[in-house]
């Protein structure tokens, strides 16, 4: 199954805000489709229903396919912890999410983009694959190219965050950031109930 490639408003007023995906929010206040106009839009969810719309929120905010989702989730239940933080927390490393959280772009589908194009350094080497796994003390850098310098800079005072994570030291003068740590589980922007998520691959 190919990666998610229509409208993002749509998903974003099926699932609510995620911001992975994007930062534009519709006008529009009900779900899409027929059910969403109707009088039964209160009815309730089935349990089946409610962990497939949770696995579609981290699909749709991540970016991912749905054979590489079931990968992480794997992955996930290989580890020693809590699975559902350990998926979280892989998902979280990836390059492009990591690229996200700094600023260095708008969206993670934004971020992907840069990493493709080479803009992305992992420990002074250009690293083109947004699904590379960082690992502790990694250094996240830009390419040594006025191009590449200029267009994180203008990114990153559009995508000024507030405060740039725990796990995370950034040195906005050298475009470049370690990583310290895996994120906590309150770091994370996405509303989510991630053992919902584990629950709807349990029968898998």
């Amino acid at each position: 199954m190919s990666r998610y490639r229509g409208p993002k408003l749509r998903i974003s007023r099926r699932l609510g805000s995620l911001p992975g995906l994007t930062t534009k929010k519709s006008k529009k206040l009900n779900r899409p489709g027929k059910e969403g106009n109707s009088i039964e839009v209160g009815k309730k969810l089935s349990e089946y229903a409610v962990r497939l719309e949770e696995k579609q929120k981290l699909k749709y905010n991540y970016g991912l396919t749905e054979n590489q989702l079931f990968r992480y989730v794997k992955e996930a239940r290989r580890r020693q912890g809590v699975t559902g933080l350990i998926l979280l927390q892989l998902l979280e490393m990836r390059l492009d999410t990591l690229c996200f959280t700094l600023g260095f772009a708008k969206t993670i589908r934004q971020a992907r983009q840069l990493v493709n194009h080479g803009h992305i350094t992992i420990n002074g080497k250009v690293l083109n694959i947004p699904s590379f796994q960082c690992r502790l003390n990694d250094v996240i850098g830009v390419k040594d190219r006025t191009v590449s310098k200029n267009l994180i800079s203008n990114n990153l005072k559009d995508n000024q965050r507030s405060e740039i994570s725990y796990n995370l030291k950034f040195d906005p003068g050298e475009l470049k950031a370690t990583v310290l740590d895996y994120c906590d589980r309150n770091a994370i922007l996405l509303p989510l109930d991630e053992l919902l998520v584990i629950e709807y691959y349990s029968r898998r």
